[in-house]
C-alpha cells in the first residue's frame, strides 16, 4: 500500500484554512486536489452499505485507515451531492481528524467505538469547528461559543463529524398552514432529495424545487442512506427522526425524553425535543445511542438523570437475533391499520399495498416466536368521543391556530417554542446574530428579499405572542391532557392490559404517539409502496416507490428491550435495499 500525502498540506493546498467550512457544492474540486488520487493502489475499502463494526474491523486488522474511509466517503460526497444536496456544510478537516485518530490508534490509543468513524450532525446540533444555522439565513456561517454535549460524547467516543446535514428549517417550526413550508426545505440550502428517486416533483403549484418522494420529517437521512458517512443524528419533536428515517429505509432510534443531553440543540420545545441515531442498520443505531448517551448526567440538562444508562453506555449486548421469542407483541388496529370512527368522522387506515405489507411484518414476528396480541387497541384511540381521542386533539401548529383561536389543540409547541427558543438564543451570548424570537422574525422580514422567508413564517408568529407567565397555566393544563392521551390511556394502558412488550406500528405513523408521551420509538426497514399522492403525478412520470418500514413503541427507558426487539425483526427479514441510482 503506497503512502498517503500529509492531510494538513493537502489541505493547505485545497484552500482549507482553520474556521473555514467549504460548502458541500464545491467539494469536487478540492477533493480531487486534496487527495491525490485513489487511496491506494489496492482496491479501496468499499463504503457503500458498510457497516460499523465492518469498518472498525477493517482499521484493526490494518487493512485501512480511517483517513481513506473518510476520502471514500467525501469522494461519494463529491460525486453525488449535487443530486441530493444532503450537506449543508462539509469538514474541511475532516481528513486531517481521521489523520490524527489513525496516529492514536497506531499509538494503542482507541477511543471508543466510533474511533476514525465519520458521521452528520443535523444543523441544530452545536459544533464548535463548524457552523450550526439551523438552515435560517440569518445564521448563516455561525459558529456557536459552546458544543452540544452529544457532539462532545461522540467525538470522545472517536466520531469524526464529516458534514452537517441538511434539515427543515429550524426543524420545521418556522412556516406553517396556510403556507406550509415543505419538508426537508431550509433558506440556506433549499430543497433535499430522496435518494430512492431523486427528482423534483413536476405537478402545477407545486414546481417549486421540493422533492416528488418524500425525504420525511425535519432531519435528513438523505445523505445517510446514500452512504455519504456511516450514521446521522436527527432531532425530533413530533416524529423528525422516525419518519425521515422511513422514508429513507434507514433504522431511527427516538430515545425517550432526555435520554441523550438535549444541551447545545436548538429546540422547538423541550418538553418533546430529543436527539437520535439514523442509521442502515439496528447495529449501527445502538453503536451510536451509546456514544450519544452520557456516562453520568448531564449537569446543563437535569432530566437525563430520568433513564440509566446500560453498563458502559453499551447497548450492543441487546443485539439479540431471537430477541422476539416469547415477546408479546400488540398490534393496535383502530387508526393505525383500520378507520375508527370519532365524533361522525372516519380517520386512520391503511391503503391496501401497506396493509399487505404489515401482514407480512406481522407474519414475521409470528415466525420469529412472537406471541401477537390482535387486537390490542389504545383506549385513547379507540374512544368515540372527540375531546377524549388522541387523534382529534392535534397541536397548535398553523396560522389559524393563533390566541383566539387555539381553543381545540394544544398550545405546547408554539409555547415551547417562545419559552425555549428564546432561552437558548440567551445562552449563545452576544455572538448570537439575534437575541430573540422577535428578533428573528424581525431579521426575516428585513430580509425577505434575500429567501429569507420563502414560506413565511406563520409558527414563529403564533409562537412569539406567547407569554411565559400568562399562559402558563394554559400549556400546563394542554401538556395534562397530551400526558392523560398519550401515556395513562395511551402507551401506558395499552402495554398494561395486555402485558405487552411492545406495540407495533405501520410506517412512521407511531411516531406521534410516541414523540407526544416523552417514549421511545424504534423504525426498521421493510418494504416499498406506491408513491401515489393527490393530486397525481402527470401522465408519464413514473414515479418510484416510497420506502416503507415499521415501528415497535415501548414504555419509557424501554432502549435496551426495543432494540433487542428491532434487531430481532432486522434479522428475521432483512428488508433494507439501497437506493439504486448511488452505486
Amino acid at each position: 500500500m503506497r503512502s498517503v500525502p500529509n492531510a494538513s498540506a493537502d489541505a493547505a493546498r485545497a484552500g482549507f484554512r482553520p474556521g473555514r467550512v467549504l460548502p458541500a457544492c464545491a467539494l469536487l474540486a478540492a477533493i480531487v486536489v486534496a487527495c491525490g488520487g485513489p487511496a491506494s493502489e489496492a482496491e479501496p475499502f468499499d463504503v457503500v452499505e458498510a457497516t460499523i463494526p465492518e469498518m472498525r474491523a477493517a482499521m484493526e486488522g490494518g487493512q485501512v485507515t480511517s483517513r481513506q474511509i473518510v476520502m471514500e466517503h467525501l469522494a461519494r460526497i463529491a460525486r453525488y451531492e449535487w443530486q441530493l444536496n444532503a450537506a449543508v456544510s462539509v469538514n474541511p478537516n475532516a481528513l486531517a481528524e481521521a489523520e490524527a485518530l489513525d496516529a492514536e490508534r497506531a499509538a494503542g490509543n482507541v477511543r471508543g467505538p466510533l474511533h476514525g468513524i465519520p458521521v452528520a450532525l443535523k444543523d441544530n446540533i452545536h459544533t464548535t469547528h463548524l457552523p450550526t444555522t439551523g438552515g435560517s439565513l440569518a445564521f448563516e456561517g455561525y459558529f456557536p461559543p459552546y458544543e452540544a454535549t452529544l457532539t462532545t460524547n461522540l467525538r470522545e467516543a472517536g466520531a469524526i463529524i464529516i458534514a452537517k446535514a441538511g434539515l427543515t428549517e429550524f426543524a420545521n417550526f418556522m412556516a406553517g398552514p396556510p403556507n406550509q413550508m415543505p419538508g426537508n426545505y431550509n433558506a440556506l440550502t433549499g430543497y433535499g432529495l430522496n435518494p430512492y428517486d431523486p427528482r423534483r416533483d413536476p405537478r402545477e403549484g407545486r414546481n417549486d424545487g421540493r422533492p416528488a418522494l418524500s425525504t420525511g420529517g425535519s432531519s435528513s437521512g438523505i445523505g445517510t442512506a446514500a452512504s455519504f458517512w456511516s450514521a446521522n443524528v436527527g432531532t425530533d419533536t413530533g416524529g423528525s427522526i422516525i419518519s425521515p428515517s422511513n422514508a429513507n429505509m434507514l433504522v431511527g432510534i427516538r430515545p425517550t425524553i432526555a435520554r441523550v443531553s438535549r444541551w447545545g440543540v436548538a429546540p422547538v420545545t423541550l418538553d418533546h425535543d430529543m436527539a437520535g441515531p439514523m442509521a442502515r442498520t439496528v447495529t449501527d443505531a445502538a453503536i451510536m445511542l451509546g456514544a450519544m448517551e452520557g456516562a453520568a448526567p448531564d449537569p446543563n440538562d437535569a432530566a437525563t438523570a430520568r433513564c440509566e444508562a446500560p453498563p458502559g453506555r453499551d447497548y450492543t449486548p441487546f443485539l439479540n437475533a431471537n430477541g422476539l421469542e416469547g415477546a408479546r407483541i400488540g398490534i393496535p388496529r383502530a387508526f393505525y391499520y383500520e378507520p375508527v370512527e370519532v365524533g361522525g368522522e372516519t380517520i386512520g387506515g391503511l391503503g391496501d399495498e401497506a396493509a399487505a405489507l404489515m401482514a407480512e411484518a406481522i407474519a414475521v414476528l409470528e415466525a420469529a416466536g412472537a406471541v401477537v396480541v390482535d387486537p390490542a387497541e389504545i383506549p385513547s384511540f379507540v374512544d368515540p368521543e372527540p375531546d377524549a381521542n388522541f387523534n382529534t386533539w392535534p397541536l397548535c401548529i398553523g396560522g389559524h391556530q393563533a390566541k383566539g383561536s387555539d381553543a381545540g389543540c394544544s398550545v405546547n409547541f408554539k409555547y415551547g417554542m417562545k419559552r425555549d427558543f428564546d432561552a437558548w438564543l440567551a445562552s449563545l451570548g452576544p455572538s448570537a446574530p439575534v437575541g430573540t424570537l422577535t428578533e428573528l422574525r424581525e431579521w426575516n422580514l428585513a430580509h425577505r428579499a434575500a429567501g429569507s422567508m420563502k414560506y413565511e413564517q406563520s409558527r414563529y408568529d403564533i409562537s412569539d405572542e406567547m407569554d411565559g407567565e400568562a399562559d402558563r397555566a394554559r400549556n400546563a393544563a394542554d401538556m395534562a391532557k397530551d400526558s392523560l392521551l398519550s401515556q395513562t390511556r395511551g402507551i401506558d394502558a395499552v402495554l398494561d392490559e395486555y402485558d405487552l412488550d411492545a406495540i407495533f406500528t405501520p410506517g412512521s405513523r407511531g411516531a406521534a404517539l410516541a414523540a407526544r408521551a416523552q417514549y421511545p420509538h424504534i423504525v426498521v426497514p421493510f418494504g416499498f409502496v406506491p408513491n401515489a399522492p393527490t393530486p397525481a403525478f402527470p401522465e408519464g412520470f413514473d414515479a418510484r416507490p416510497a420506502p416503507f418500514g415499521i415501528g415497535f413503541t415501548g414504555a419509557a427507558c424501554s432502549e435496551p428491550r426495543l432494540i433487542e426487539l428491532a434487531y430481532a425483526f432486522e434479522q428475521a427479514s432483512l428488508r433494507r435495499v439501497p437506493p439504486e441510482s448511488f452505486p
